[in-house]
Parts: structure tokens; C-alpha cells; sequence
């Protein structure tokens, strides 16, 4: 059983005030940079270091200052998974522009055998399983996969081009009969604009040696772990692009764009 002193249900603080919390208990608690809404709308430096994040999770999920790839967080090792698609170590004085963490610490285990034939089949035989849909959940999901198919992006230079413009340029990855661990959390669905409703998840080979954002896959013999999440902490930048930039837009429309991964192609039909 996992013991805790919650500060308050739900707050926005800066990292040091987080930092200097002392009656936060580090389990049950998403640690998130910045917005995704900021994100979305082109803003890609942070001022969170690999560093302080490692403080506050060691599991977790995000992208890099220029929007220079997917991270991935898993048992305290932090990878890059660049365009070309290959996992890089990452150097504690890098930042990022938006990042969620935990410690994860599983409540739940499940055995999937051939259950589900894609990703959202996966995502409804998860969410079949969840006792309450208004919170969060850190999914850690390991096991053979019969396919995987991931995406990763360039860095980009400024001035910063919408994120819905990047993934026009995305590299995609495809994986077969892979040994690997899918990491990331499901979003309760009143959190637009501060995060992704519902599933972001992104996939690490085995080997840890290439992955990205999860777009589809379909499993073969996997084990589900699942940690309930009742508290939350955001982190905003100080200063910068961020103060000046009009974040109440509705951007769902281009969040589902850039989960769901459409291809330039696609785009230009």
C-alpha cells in the first residue's frame, strides 16, 4: 500500500516550490513541465532540466528543448529517440519543453495474450479495467509485440513552426515480432489544454536501442502494470514565449492530429 500526505488535490507551482514541498510523498504524484497547449502552439524551450525532473519521477514521457525528439523515462534512464529513430542517452543538463514524470509504483498487473489486435483495442480493454476514468494512470505495458509502429520528429529551428506542421515531416518506425516496453499514462478527459485526454504512450526496443511515439500496434504476449495516480503537479516556464502567447485557444482538434499521428501525406490529400 502506498502512503502519502497530499498538500492539495490539484496546484500549479513553479519547480522549486515543488522542490521544497516536503510533505509531497514522491509516489502518487504526475510531475508535469508546461502545458500541452503551449507545445502544440510552437513553444519548444523549457527551462526544466533532465536533472529536476529525475528528482521528480523516474517514468515518464516528453520531447526535448527544439522539439528534438521523444523521450521516454524508464527505471530512471531517460532516452532520445531522434528522427532517425535510434534511443540516445540523455545528459542531465538537457531540457525539455514538456515532460510528464512519476515513480512509478504498480497497483495493478494484467496478462494480455492475443487480446487486443491494435492500439485502440488496447486502449479499450485498458480502459475496461480502470475503477475511476477521473484520474490518472501511469501504464508501463512490457512484453512481444507482433508489430509497433512509432514516430519521431527533427529539432527545429526557430522561428518555431506549430507542432501540427512538424509531424508532417515525421519519421515513422516499424517494428515486427519485437521484444519491448510501451511507457507512458492515460489523461482524464477534462484536462484539455493542459495535457492529452486520455492515452499518450511511447514504445522502447528491449535492447533500448530505437522507439518513439506510439501510433499503433498489436500484441502478442505482454504483461499490463497500471500505477492510480490521485495527484498532480505543474510546473510552468518562467518567462519567455510562454508569457506572451494566447493559450486558451481550442486546440483539440490539432492535439488528435498530432496523437494519432497523420502523415504529410495524409495531410495533403
Amino acid at each position: 500500500m502506498k502512503r502519502y500526505i497530499r498538500c492539495i488535490p490539484l496546484v500549479i507551482l513553479t519547480v522549486s516550490t515543488l522542490m521544497g514541498c516536503a510533505h509531497v510523498q514522491k509516489n502518487d504524484v504526475v510531475f508535469q513541465s508546461s502545458t500541452i497547449n503551449a507545445l502544440v502552439k510552437g513553444i519548444y524551450d523549457g527551462d526544466v532540466t533532465f536533472g529536476e525532473l529525475k528528482r521528480n519521477g523516474d517514468f515518464g514521457l516528453g520531447t526535448f528543448n527544439a522539439l528534438d525528439g521523444e523521450m521516454i523515462g524508464l527505471a530512471g534512464t531517460f532516452y532520445q529517440i531522434k528522427a532517425d529513430g535510434v534511443a540516445y542517452p540523455v545528459e542531465d543538463s538537457m531540457k525539455t519543453p514538456f515532460a510528464m514524470v512519476s515513480f512509478f509504483a504498480p497497483d495493478d498487473t494484467v496478462m494480455l495474450l492475443d487480446t487486443a489486435d491494435n492500439y485502440t483495442q488496447l486502449k479499450r480493454h485498458i480502459d475496461g479495467l480502470l475503477p475511476s476514468q477521473n484520474i490518472f494512470y501511469a501504464i508501463r505495458i512490457e512484453g512481444k509485440f507482433k508489430h509497433i509502429k512509432t514516430r519521431s520528429v527533427p529539432g527545429q529551428q526557430k522561428p518555431y513552426p506549430p507542432l501540427v506542421d512538424v509531424v508532417k515531416e515525421q519519421s515513422i518506425f516499424e517494428f515486427h515480432d519485437i521484444d519491448g516496453t510501451i511507457v507512458g499514462f492515460r489523461s482524464p478527459g477534462y484536462v484539455h489544454g493542459i495535457n492529452v485526454p486520455g492515452y499518450h504512450l511511447h514504445f522502447i526496443t528491449k535492447d533500448r536501442n530505437a522507439g518513439g511515439h506510439l501510433l499503433e500496434c498489436r500484441m502478442q504476449d505482454v504483461t499490463v502494470q497500471m500505477d492510480h495516480i490521485n495527484n498532480f503537479f505543474m510546473a510552468l516556464p518562467h518567462g519567455g514565449e510562454f508569457y506572451s502567447a494566447d493559450l486558451a485557444q481550442d486546440k483539440k482538434k490539432d492535439i488528435e492530429t498530432v496523437e494519432k499521428g497523420t502523415s504529410r501525406s495524409d495531410i495533403e490529400k
